[in-house]
Protein backbone atom coordinates (compact mmCIF):
# COMPACT_ATOMS: atom_id res chain seq x y z
CA UNK A 1 0.00 0.00 0.00
CA UNK A 2 1.69 3.56 -1.25
CA UNK A 3 0.01 7.25 -0.16
CA UNK A 4 0.65 9.50 -3.15
CA UNK A 5 -1.30 13.14 -3.26
CA UNK A 6 -3.39 12.27 0.01
CA UNK A 7 -4.81 8.90 -1.68
CA UNK A 8 -4.28 5.68 -0.40
CA UNK A 9 -3.31 3.24 -3.55
CA UNK A 10 -3.28 -0.84 -3.23
CA UNK A 11 -2.09 -2.91 -5.37
CA UNK A 12 -3.60 -7.07 -5.28
CA UNK A 13 -2.83 -9.83 -7.49
CA UNK A 14 -5.87 -11.58 -8.62
CA UNK A 15 -7.26 -15.05 -10.03
CA UNK A 16 -10.22 -16.52 -11.05
CA UNK A 17 -12.41 -15.14 -8.16
CA UNK A 18 -12.36 -11.89 -9.40
CA UNK A 19 -13.57 -12.84 -13.24
CA UNK A 20 -16.75 -10.77 -12.70
CA UNK A 21 -14.63 -7.90 -11.52
CA UNK A 22 -12.46 -8.51 -13.68
CA UNK A 23 -14.61 -8.55 -16.82
CA UNK A 24 -16.67 -5.71 -15.81
CA UNK A 25 -13.32 -3.75 -15.62
CA UNK A 26 -12.00 -4.46 -18.69
CA UNK A 27 -15.16 -3.99 -20.98
CA UNK A 28 -15.37 -0.07 -19.05
CA UNK A 29 -11.93 1.29 -19.25
CA UNK A 30 -11.15 -0.72 -23.16
CA UNK A 31 -14.75 0.99 -24.27
CA UNK A 32 -13.65 4.65 -22.52
CA UNK A 33 -10.41 4.56 -23.89
CA UNK A 34 -10.62 3.50 -27.54
CA UNK A 35 -14.18 3.81 -28.23
CA UNK A 36 -14.87 7.00 -29.91
CA UNK A 37 -12.15 6.62 -32.39
CA UNK A 38 -13.64 2.96 -33.21
CA UNK A 39 -16.88 1.52 -34.89
CA UNK A 40 -19.60 0.25 -32.59
CA UNK A 41 -19.06 -2.70 -34.98
CA UNK A 42 -15.66 -3.30 -34.24
CA UNK A 43 -15.55 -2.60 -30.46
CA UNK A 44 -18.92 -4.77 -29.67
CA UNK A 45 -17.01 -7.57 -31.79
CA UNK A 46 -13.69 -6.97 -29.56
CA UNK A 47 -15.12 -6.91 -26.12
CA UNK A 48 -17.15 -9.88 -26.75
CA UNK A 49 -14.06 -11.40 -27.91
CA UNK A 50 -11.33 -10.19 -25.39
CA UNK A 51 -13.53 -9.92 -22.53
CA UNK A 52 -15.35 -13.00 -22.90
CA UNK A 53 -15.24 -15.30 -19.36
CA UNK A 54 -13.86 -18.31 -21.20
CA UNK A 55 -11.11 -15.52 -22.71
CA UNK A 56 -10.35 -14.32 -19.47
CA UNK A 57 -10.37 -17.53 -17.31
CA UNK A 58 -7.92 -19.15 -20.25
CA UNK A 59 -5.48 -15.72 -19.55
CA UNK A 60 -6.24 -16.08 -15.33
CA UNK A 61 -5.06 -19.84 -15.96
CA UNK A 62 -1.66 -19.30 -17.78
CA UNK A 63 0.62 -19.55 -15.34
CA UNK A 64 2.96 -17.52 -17.29
CA UNK A 65 0.35 -14.32 -17.25
CA UNK A 66 -0.54 -12.33 -13.91
CA UNK A 67 -3.24 -10.04 -12.94
CA UNK A 68 -3.07 -7.34 -10.48
CA UNK A 69 -6.54 -4.92 -9.59
CA UNK A 70 -5.53 -1.24 -8.08
CA UNK A 71 -7.10 0.57 -5.67
CA UNK A 72 -7.25 4.14 -4.82
CA UNK A 73 -8.95 4.82 -1.17
CA UNK A 74 -10.49 1.53 -1.29
CA UNK A 75 -12.23 1.38 -4.92
CA UNK A 76 -11.70 -0.57 -7.50
CA UNK A 77 -9.44 1.65 -10.03
CA UNK A 78 -7.50 -0.23 -12.92
CA UNK A 79 -5.94 -2.69 -13.48
CA UNK A 80 -2.53 -4.29 -15.03
CA UNK A 81 -1.97 -7.39 -16.85
CA UNK A 82 1.47 -8.85 -17.25
CA UNK A 83 3.34 -11.85 -19.46
CA UNK A 84 6.30 -13.31 -19.34
CA UNK A 85 8.23 -16.20 -21.54
CA UNK A 86 5.14 -17.66 -23.95
CA UNK A 87 2.08 -15.86 -22.89
CA UNK A 88 3.71 -12.89 -23.99
CA UNK A 89 1.56 -11.28 -27.69
CA UNK A 90 4.53 -11.09 -29.45
CA UNK A 91 7.54 -12.67 -29.01
CA UNK A 92 10.37 -10.08 -27.50
CA UNK A 93 12.36 -13.20 -26.17
CA UNK A 94 12.99 -14.46 -22.45
CA UNK A 95 14.41 -11.26 -20.76
CA UNK A 96 11.24 -9.93 -21.17
CA UNK A 97 8.23 -9.14 -19.16
CA UNK A 98 5.51 -7.73 -21.40
CA UNK A 99 2.34 -4.89 -19.82
CA UNK A 100 -0.06 -6.66 -22.22
CA UNK A 101 -3.04 -4.01 -20.28
CA UNK A 102 -2.50 -1.49 -18.14
CA UNK A 103 -6.41 0.45 -17.93
CA UNK A 104 -7.82 2.96 -15.36
CA UNK A 105 -11.62 4.31 -14.89
CA UNK A 106 -12.53 7.15 -15.81
CA UNK A 107 -12.47 9.01 -12.39
CA UNK A 108 -9.08 7.70 -11.38
CA UNK A 109 -7.16 8.70 -14.37
CA UNK A 110 -3.92 11.25 -13.55
CA UNK A 111 -3.51 10.26 -10.10
CA UNK A 112 -1.14 8.78 -10.06
CA UNK A 113 -2.10 4.86 -10.00
CA UNK A 114 -0.89 4.60 -13.60
CA UNK A 115 2.73 5.44 -12.34
CA UNK A 116 2.14 2.75 -9.71
CA UNK A 117 0.95 0.12 -11.54
CA UNK A 118 3.98 0.57 -13.48
CA UNK A 119 6.46 0.64 -10.92
CA UNK A 120 4.74 -3.03 -9.93
CA UNK A 121 5.72 -4.23 -13.61
CA UNK A 122 9.11 -3.27 -13.03
CA UNK A 123 9.60 -4.98 -9.25
CA UNK A 124 8.02 -7.80 -10.92
CA UNK A 125 9.94 -7.41 -13.80
CA UNK A 126 13.12 -7.68 -11.69
CA UNK A 127 11.88 -10.34 -9.43
CA UNK A 128 11.50 -12.90 -12.26
CA UNK A 129 14.80 -12.06 -13.61
CA UNK A 130 13.91 -9.76 -16.73
CA UNK A 131 16.10 -6.90 -18.10
CA UNK A 132 13.37 -5.26 -20.19
CA UNK A 133 9.80 -4.35 -19.79
CA UNK A 134 7.18 -3.82 -23.43
CA UNK A 135 4.41 -2.80 -24.50
CA UNK A 136 2.34 -1.78 -27.25
CA UNK A 137 0.35 1.03 -27.57
CA UNK A 138 -2.40 2.82 -29.84
CA UNK A 139 -0.54 4.73 -32.76
CA UNK A 140 -3.62 7.12 -32.40
CA UNK A 141 -3.47 7.63 -28.11
CA UNK A 142 -0.95 10.17 -27.92
CA UNK A 143 -1.54 10.63 -24.01
CA UNK A 144 -0.81 7.18 -23.31
CA UNK A 145 2.82 7.37 -25.35
CA UNK A 146 3.95 10.69 -23.79
CA UNK A 147 2.87 8.82 -20.17
CA UNK A 148 5.38 5.67 -21.49
CA UNK A 149 7.89 8.08 -22.39
CA UNK A 150 7.99 10.09 -19.17
CA UNK A 151 8.21 6.78 -17.36
CA UNK A 152 11.58 5.65 -19.61
CA UNK A 153 9.95 3.44 -22.48
CA UNK A 154 11.37 4.31 -25.90
CA UNK A 155 9.74 3.34 -29.18
CA UNK A 156 11.54 0.20 -30.19
CA UNK A 157 9.06 -1.02 -33.13
CA UNK A 158 5.30 -1.66 -34.10
CA UNK A 159 2.92 -4.47 -34.90
CA UNK A 160 -1.02 -4.87 -36.21
CA UNK A 161 -3.79 -4.80 -33.23
CA UNK A 162 -7.07 -6.11 -34.65
CA UNK A 163 -9.40 -4.50 -33.21
CA UNK A 164 -13.11 -5.85 -34.32
CA UNK A 165 -12.28 -5.79 -38.58
CA UNK A 166 -9.81 -2.80 -38.15
CA UNK A 167 -6.23 -4.08 -38.58
CA UNK A 168 -4.31 -0.86 -36.51
CA UNK A 169 -0.80 0.07 -35.63
CA UNK A 170 0.10 -0.34 -32.06
CA UNK A 171 3.78 1.00 -31.07
CA UNK A 172 6.39 -1.16 -29.10
CA UNK A 173 8.14 0.61 -26.68
CA UNK A 174 10.40 -0.86 -24.71
CA UNK A 175 12.29 -0.10 -21.08
CA UNK A 176 15.60 -1.46 -19.32
CA UNK A 177 14.91 -2.82 -15.69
Amino acid sequence: MTKKRGKIMKIKQIGLKNLAELQKISRITFADTFGAENSDEDMKKHLDTAYSSSQLTTEIDNPNSFFYFGYVNGKLAGYLKLNVDDAQSDDEGQNCLEVERIYILPDFKRQGLGSKLIEVAEQIAKAKHKSEIWLGVWEGNPAAIAFYQAKGFCRTGQHVFTLGNDRQTDYIMKKRV
